[in-house]
């Protein structure tokens, strides 16, 4: 194992995690070129509820980058944030179009949702929720992410489309994105094959240049654009103690918590960070992350920052440390600069990456115990929810119900934590009210 830097090794203990600097760098680049593409699909929906785009696109960018630190810094943890997409898409196309409010209403309801959660984060709240979850769900939960991100992979790129009939289809794969989707698998596929350290990484750059003859990467008229203002403090109090607050509040809150607990859980269990007892390593000071950048960005103007999936595109490259995380802010920030060089990376680019990533997340499945049924089935729903309802989220609530309801049901109620019993509570009265 190469030297590490004496500064990189006291700030991120890197030999403690069987890591280098040079692993940990390449892992932040791969992470990064991975869910870049938020920096162009989040301006682009909250420009549809009537937001101006290169002031999201900034916003986009600030809110990652300052999340992603906290991550980084004092977590130490190699997980990267930014706006969530879901949670994006309703903010718009719920909130705004489809319930008549305006977007300072919407940015309000995910300030107040990240200054509760800073709030449940001191508490422990939001950490003792991971910590309750039955430990084969938490493993169905990486692999259910798994199938996840690679059917958006799949989504993105093409390869997989809408039909009426079936609800999806394979795509044409002989032309466009498809094809130079995959072209860039097979690509990066040799490269894991070899063994090449960076493997996604350099699939990514390939595929990109090869989408340039093929006229699916465009090449940027130029190359440094100074990023425009973002908004600020731009809500709506006088609409804080309205029913229709306190409703979307609630949905931002559930989908947010869940969805970056199962992250957070996923995501480690893949990369063996869990502790002996199973526990995320910093759960807390993570989840502080994940609060301050949803308090941040919504007071810069996105809509709710969470941990990401792709994240697990680094840990997959060797990433184990914040290190990572820092160099994805990094490029963050290069990006506010730069931002014509990284918006002209396909989606057909980086679907190759999140396509393999779903593999790597595949084998906790060879740890979750099949044999006991009360603990099969939950895994199983947890697992094949994620993708067909296209919500990490959805997937735990179909895990946690069953499992309550089978352990109860066998007079097994005993074996379930109490905090579980509440979880599942509150999922039962989130089905009620949505």
């Amino acid at each position: 194992m190469e030297k590490n830097s004496g500064f990189f090794e006291k700030a991120f203990r890197l030999k403690a995690h069987k890591t280098t600097t040079r692993t940990e760098i390449i892992a932040g680049f791969t992470t990064f070129m991975t869910m870049a593409y938020i920096l162009v699909v989040n301006p682009a929906i909250l420009s549809d509820a009537g937001m101006d785009f290169m002031k999201v696109f900034t916003a986009t960018a600030l809110a990652s980058i300052i999340a992603t630190l906290v991550m980084g810094l004092v977590a130490n943890l190699p997980f990267a944030l930014a706006p969530g997409m879901g949670l994006n898409a309703f903010f718009t196309y719920t909130v705004v179009l489809g319930m008549g409010k305006s977007p300072e209403f919407a940015l309000t309801a995910v300030f107040l949702e990240g200054l509760i959660f800073i709030l449940l984060t001191f508490l422990n709240v939001r950490e003792a929720i991971i910590n309750s979850i039955p430990e084969n769900i938490k493993k169905a939960i990486s692999v259910g992410i798994g199938l996840f991100i690679a059917f958006i992979g799949l989504a993105n790129a093409g390869i997989i489309v809408a039909d009426p009939s079936t609800l999806v289809t394979l795509g044409d794969v002989t032309s466009g994105g498809a094809l130079l989707a995959v072209i860039g698998l097979i690509i990066a596929g040799v490269l894991l094959a070899f063994n090449v350290r960076g493997a996604l990484f350099i699939g990514i750059l390939a595929t990109t240049a090869i989408g340039i003859p093929m006229g699916i990467t465009e090449l940027p008229k130029q190359v440094v654009q100074m990023p425009a203002a973002p908004y600020f403090f731009h809500f709506s109090m006088q609409d804080i103690f309205s029913f229709d607050m306190v409703v979307v509040l609630f949905v931002f809150l559930f989908v947010d918590m869940f969805d970056t607990v199962g992250t957070l859980i996923g995501v480690s269990t893949k990369a063996g960070m869990l502790t002996e007892d199973g526990k995320v390593p910093n759960a807390k000071k993570a989840l502080f992350a994940d609060a301050v950048g949803t308090t941040v960005g919504a007071i810069l103007g996105t809509s709710t920052v969470t941990t990401y999936v792709e994240s697990a595109s680094g840990v997959a490259e060797g990433g184990r440390t914040g290190l990572t995380a820092v160099t994805t802010a990094a490029l963050f920030f290069v990006a506010l600069f730069l931002s014509p060089i990284f918006i002209m990376i396909p989606g057909a680019a980086t679907a190759p990456a999140l396509i393999l990533v779903g593999l790597f997340m595949m084998s906790p499945v060879k740890e979750i115990d099949f044999f006991d049924f009360t603990e099969a089935i939950p895994a199983f729903l947890t697992i094949v929810m994620m993708p067909l309802a296209y919500s990490i989220s959805e997937g735990i609530v179909f895990g946690i119900l069953s499992y309550a309801v089978l352990k109860l049901a066998t007079n097994r109620y005993k074996e379930v934590h109490p905090l579980t019993w509440l979880i599942a509570l509150f999922f039962v009265l989130k089905l009620i009210v949505a």
